[in-house]
């Protein structure tokens, strides 16, 4: 049976969401503030609808849209990122922004997928983290996420979703410092301290199975909250001194970076993230379960091109 779905946030993740989904066989309503199609979309080959999140005004139309497919709507994802060129703070598109697509849903909706992130918790000392440690973010984006994650709890649906606290997400595109190491130059991060992480295909199908566990739930007790990662935090030395080997670069160098820098920031938080929870009732086999069969991946890809 055709599954029909509404997305907002049709990016790096989202975007290999509405592949799986088709894929199925199912339909995905993707909804952006453009008024153009990008080559995910075209990809993806989903039905398209122009909306802002943090314009409440735009968010009418859903109903609309959510006739094309012929099916009722039963489940929406939300993983919008953050533009920081886009006008609005970072609070606005994530807690606002989520209260507003819950204010104009269809009512035939019953579940929701909220792409959060495990900057929610705070500094660990190197400990293990998971669903059961209390939130502490320091960060900007960990208090919107945060406020996001409660505006879901305070609302009916939230007893039938799921959240997903997602940890760095990595891929193609998404390796930094390839310029750097490659000249030998110092990078501007710690040496120390761990680094969790989740191959983008692997998260990707992780969502599809939150929805789908999700979807076979009979208890209205939640919303369910999930770490996603691949479960082996890695030091960043080593992780630096792995995407070094494979591109064939000298051994990684390292500077303290600015105090007041996001990579400072990152590394202050020191936490190792459990994905116990996540493996044990999704049950998704990772694709990639560590870092270095994704490095490996990702830049034998990158050479071949």
């Amino acid at each position: 049976m055709t599954t029909t779905r509404i997305l907002f946030g049709i990016g790096y993740l989202g975007g290999r969401v509405a592949k799986l989904w088709k894929a199925d066989g199912d339909h995905t309503i993707a909804f952006t503030r453009r008024d153009d199609p990008t080559e995910i979309m075209i990809e993806a080959r989903v039905f398209t609808g122009q909306a802002d999140v943090t314009r409440p005004e735009t968010l009418t139309c859903l109903n609309d849209f959510t006739k094309l497919c012929g099916t009722p709507v039963e489940a929406m994802l939300f993983a919008v990122g953050f533009d920081r060129t886009a006008g609005p703070d970072i609070h606005a598109v994530y807690a606002d922004g989520l209260q507003n697509v819950l204010a104009a849903l269809p009512t035939s909706v019953s579940r929701v997928v909220y792409i959060s992130t495990t900057g929610v918790y705070g500094p660990a000392g190197g400990e293990w983290v998971d669903e059961q440690t209390p939130p502490d973010p320091q960060r900007e984006g960990g208090n919107a996420s945060l406020a996001a994650e409660q505006v879901l709890r305070r609302h009916p649906i939230g007893r039938r979703s799921v959240i997903l606290r997602l940890a760095g997400i990595y891929g193609p595109g998404r390796v930094p410092y390839l310029d750097k190491l490659r000249a030998g130059e110092p990078l501007a991060v710690p040496s120390a301290g761990w680094l969790n992480l989740i191959h983008v295909d692997d998260a990707a199908r992780i969502v599809v199975a939150a929805d789908q566990w999700a979807a076979s739930q009979e208890s209205d007790d939640g919303p369910h909250v999930f770490c996603v990662s691949d479960g082996v935090p890695a030091v960043r030395g080593d992780y630096y001194a792995e995407v070094a080997r494979l591109i064939g670069a000298p051994p990684p160098t390292f500077c303290a970076p600015p105090a007041d820098s996001p990579a400072a920031a990152r590394a202050a938080s020191d936490r190792r993230v459990s994905n116990e929870k996540m493996s044990r009732l999704l049950g998704v086999e990772l694709q990639y379960p560590s870092y270095r069969e994704g490095l490996a991946a990702i830049l034998a890809e990158k050479q071949a091109s």
